[in-house]
């Protein structure tokens, strides 16, 4: 067989894996859970076969006067796959945060101001070499690259504290953010050598598509398997993720004013600290008064 053929073979497979990971995402309704990327499968299912046949008309002898129609949807679709990856992203770490309200509405604001900022930072590198329609793909490789970036810091941040959140390894979050951050890495690694290739059969090519038939695998075995249930976390009061997620609740927190007098040489967080255990302290006690 040869190499064509295999590429070719390669790329049948991996439509195939999306449509099964689709049909198992939305029978186990998943979707309810995470609907951002619920779309993001429906949107890669349709996709491939319209654009295979926008490019299947455009190579056509006669079809040469169809190639704003598959210029335009491919980008389009380029784009909106970014922005759904960058909500999916959202969800993850929404869902990853579920057992802390504090943090996790702390932690959103945190997390769009990076995303601003990384979209900011990728679009101020992006050298807009190319000039009329062609500028769309200079503009959607930029968005891209900033939500693969945040993927990538995604999957970091759920590997160094799942401990701390109680995430299992088996969580649907912690899959979906397993296989974007393979993604990410994957399309980062073809990025440095995609300048070297010259054609769509090289080595490098079978290895790229192999990882991401990897990362689609690895959903669908997490679609699969029945998902633990993610039980109530029960903390110590003296816990650490604790008194932080109190302290974010306190934060975010706008009812009540306090005045507040702290010393010059004083720590801002642990003022903060006191000020949490002392509300924590006057609750207890207006409990213990009406009971």
């Amino acid at each position: 067989m040869s190499a064509q053929n295999v590429m070719s073979l390669l790329s049948v497979t991996e439509f195939a894996i999306w449509s099964v990971l689709a049909f198992l995402f939305w029978q186990k309704k998943l979707s309810r859970r995470f609907p951002a990327m619920g779309i993001y499968l429906a949107l890669r299912v349709i996709s491939t076969p319209a654009l295979i046949a926008a490019f299947w008309v455009y190579s056509q002898p006669w079809g040469h006067g169809y190639y704003p129609v598959y210029f335009f949807g491919y980008w389009a679709n380029y784009i909106a796959c970014a922005v759904l990856l960058f909500l999916i992203c959202m969800e993850v770490f929404r869902s990853a945060l579920s057992a802390f309200s504090g943090l996790m509405k702390f932690g959103t604001v945190v997390f769009r101001w990076a995303a601003v900022a990384s979209v900011l930072v990728s679009f101020s590198t992006v050298s807009f070499s190319h000039r009329g329609m062609l500028a769309l793909a200079d503009v959607a490789y930029g968005l891209m690259r900033s939500v693969s970036i945040l993927e990538l810091c995604l999957l970091a941040f759920l590997c160094l504290s799942m401990n701390a959140l109680r995430l299992p390894v088996r969580d649907m979050a912690f899959g979906i953010s397993l296989g974007f951050g393979v993604m990410a890495t994957n399309d980062f690694v073809q990025s440095m050598v995609g300048s070297k290739l010259t054609w769509l059969t090289a080595p490098e090519q079978f290895v790229y598509e192999s990882v991401i038939l990897l990362a689609i695998g690895t959903w669908v075995v997490y679609c699969a398997l029945p998902e633990p249930v993610r039980k109530p976390v029960v903390l110590p009061v003296n816990s650490t993720i604790y008194r932080w997620n109190e302290i974010a609740s306190a934060l975010g927190h706008t009812g009540t004013q306090v005045a507040l007098q702290q010393p010059a040489n004083g720590f801002f967080l642990t003022d903060v600290e006191r000020v949490v255990d002392k509300v924590l302290n006057r609750n207890l006690k207006s409990s213990e008064s009406e009971t």
